[in-house]
């Protein structure tokens, strides 16, 4: 399913005419589901940790750029040295300031200006980061990407989803009543999910 078939299945729900194209389109209508679409992506993208959405980038020194299409770090020890230890995480800039200046077997990562800082920095070469991408929108041929650009955009993930996401904003909007909707919406969600991790 396409931006344009997604949108023009909200269309047939919400009892609009079908567009020829949506993603450029002047007719308020198309920008307003356009709008939504990203809106709906945007919040589908952050509420899991998608299979496709995950990647690996490996580390060469302290500190290291995260890639630009970093979005947050996987659950559970998402830094692994090169001989395959955790690296255990640090979220207090004041506990990374005395973390840093002390010599300790177990290493230590930070997230900080997008880097990963590792202590003792020896412990980054070939070190992995695991993370999800910010990059939901599959654009051909360019690939992965964070916002639509093309009519024939895709989803990387179950791209009923966007269709229900869109129509109960679409409803809220609109001023009518979008609660079952969204509780639609909800359920799906929670159903992909667990579909995606392999749960029962």
């Amino acid at each position: 399913m396409t931006l344009l078939s997604a949108v023009n299945r909200v269309c047939d729900i919400v009892s609009l005419s079908p567009f020829d194209s949506v993603y450029g389109s002047d007719e308020p209508n198309a920008q307003t589901m356009v709008a939504m679409a990203q809106e709906a992506g945007d919040e589908i993208a952050r509420r899991a940790d998608w299979q496709k959405l995950l990647k690996a980038h490996t580390a060469a020194a302290s500190p290291v750029t995260l890639p630009d299409d970093f979005q947050r770090l996987t659950p559970g020890g998402p830094v692994r040295t090169a001989a395959g230890v955790f690296v255990r995480p640090v979220t207090n800039s004041g506990q990374w300031a005395v973390i840093a200046r002390i010599s300790a077997a177990q290493p230590y990562f930070f997230i900080r200006g997008g880097q990963a800082l590792f202590s003792p920095a020896s412990a980054a070469a070939s070190a992995v980061i695991d993370y999800v991408s910010r990059n939901w929108i599959l654009h051909d041929p360019d690939g992965p990407q964070d916002a639509f650009s093309a009519d024939d955009d895709t989803t990387l993930f179950p791209e009923r989803l966007l269709v229900k996401g869109i129509v109960w904003r679409w409803k809220r909007q609109k001023g009518l009543a979008y609660e079952d909707n969204l509780a639609e919406f909800e359920a799906d969600l929670a159903q992909e999910i667990n579909a995606d991790r392999g749960a029962q």
